[in-house]
């Protein structure tokens, strides 16, 4: 495609309720992309959008100088910042998407200035760590017209495509129970989990204040929040429900076409202080529709070692061993058992055998397919509009943590729990003064 032809495609796009679709493009026509947060999962999605022929990284950020380093041998020709708002402040003219691969606490106020700055996002999982926040990037999303993609890519597999296409197809009848654990080793856990008042050195390089961001000042302390350890806390992360949550959920939220849960409840011990629980059962319950047996659908999570009840849970005779993660979907005339990342089995197999398996699934790259969508003028296969009701129900679990056994009836249309004021207090948060966005905290 020539840069007459692109511009003409824009133009096309724009009429269509899209923006214009390449603001900063070069004259080869290249989808210009900037990266905040360029080490990890952030560096994983730098580097699998850069694969995309049609991409060009113009502009790197982050807040230590040992993850730009190690960006940079590859993306040697970009514009290299700390400070993501000086990003959109003086570098804006040159890109027109951004990608987002920071800790969860930063995601919705860089998603929405980058979203008020016209550009496309690509936004690591889960959407915010709050439900107001995922309603707020939902909505500006879907006023802007913008092409937006969450990072919960297992939704691009085949092997959760099959499953989505199972549920829909009643391959086991009307679903009457779902039941999710997540059981993989928390290599994000702290190893120093004790909270001094005097702080470590704050290593060379990394600007510890803009790694805080909208969270209140705390000393730097070390093997506790950064690099990797920030997602056990309750100020930076949403803990294994909210980190595996969206993965784990997608295909059940899709195949069975489920709104907002009418209520959820933890039935382990939950937690009050800095670090969410490193272990929980937390019960959903979402209103009927005509893919689900009775009037309402009771979803089950288990994290942290919380095995289900072999007795009820039936392993497939293919799998010799029983997987850390998984779900089983138990329908009016039989079951469904996937691992994680692996394909669907359907139960019992002497009823289900491999020719009754849905085909014709064709190769999708999460990371392309948004790239692909601008360049089209079309949605993205987890488009804002999917992925911030998804999230959000995801983070209401996670309240759960913070009030357990008991009860907690959420109300989606007003965005708040209608029985329990604490754990009302807990769906928006404050930023502190300095980093405060208007419509967020």
């Amino acid at each position: 495609m020539n840069r007459r032809q692109f511009i003409h495609k824009a133009g096309a796009a724009t009429a269509l309720g899209f923006p214009a679709i390449l603001r900063a493009a070069s004259p080869n026509s290249m989808l210009q992309v900037a990266s905040i947060g360029v080490a990890r999962m952030g560096g994983n999605t730098l580097r699998s959008v850069a694969s995309h022929k049609q991409v060009k990284i113009t502009a790197l950020c982050d807040v230590d100088d040992r993850h730009m380093a190690m960006a940079v041998k590859t993306f040697k020709d970009t514009e290299r910042l700390k400070d993501w708002r000086e990003l959109f402040a003086k570098h804006a003219d040159k890109f027109d998407a951004v990608t987002v691969g920071t800790p969860d606490h930063m995601h919705a106020s860089m998603a929405l200035t980058a979203l008020r700055a016209g550009k496309h996002v690509y936004l690591q999982k889960p959407m915010a760590p709050t439900p107001h926040e995922c309603r707020v990037l939902a909505q500006e999303a879907a006023r802007t017209g913008l092409v937006t993609q969450l990072g919960n890519q297992g939704r691009s597999s085949i092997e959760s495509r099959m499953m989505v296409e199972l549920l829909r197809s009643q391959a086991v009848g009307k679903i009457k129970e779902v039941i999710m654990w997540e059981n993989k080793p928390l290599n994000w856990w702290p190893k120093n989990t004790a909270l001094r008042t005097q702080g470590d050195a704050i290593p060379a390089g990394l600007d510890w204040d803009l790694w805080l961001g909208v969270r209140s000042p705390r000393p730097y302390l070390n093997d506790t929040y950064h690099p990797q350890n920030w997602r056990a806390w309750f100020d930076f992360g949403c803990g294994e429900l909210g980190d595996m949550g969206c993965h784990h959920f997608d295909a059940t939220f899709d195949g069975l076409k489920l709104g907002a849960p009418k209520r959820v409840r933890q039935t382990t011990e939950g937690s009050s202080g800095a670090l969410w629980a490193a272990k929980r059962s937390v019960e959903f319950e979402f209103p009927g529709n005509d893919l689900i047996a009775g009037d309402t659908l009771k979803l089950t999570w288990m994290d942290g070692g919380i095995e289900p009840d072999r007795s009820i849970v039936k392993m497939p005779a293919a799998l010799s061993k029983f997987p850390a993660n998984g779900g089983y979907w138990i329908g009016e005339h039989g079951a469904i058992f996937k691992p994680y990342g692996v394909r669907p089995f359907v139960l019992p197999e002497s009823d289900f055998p491999a020719e009754k398996y849905p085909r014709g699934f064709g190769k999708q790259d999460h990371y392309h397919d948004w790239v692909d969508a601008i360049l089209a003028g079309k949605k993205s296969c987890a488009d804002f509009s999917h992925g911030g009701p998804l999230t959000e129900t995801v983070v209401v679990g996670t309240i759960a943590d913070r009030c357990p056994n008991q009860w907690l009836e959420w109300d989606r249309a007003a965005l708040k729990f209608t029985n329990h004021e604490p754990a009302n207090a807990l769906v928006k948060r404050d930023y502190r003064d300095g980093w405060k966005i208007e419509g967020l905290g």
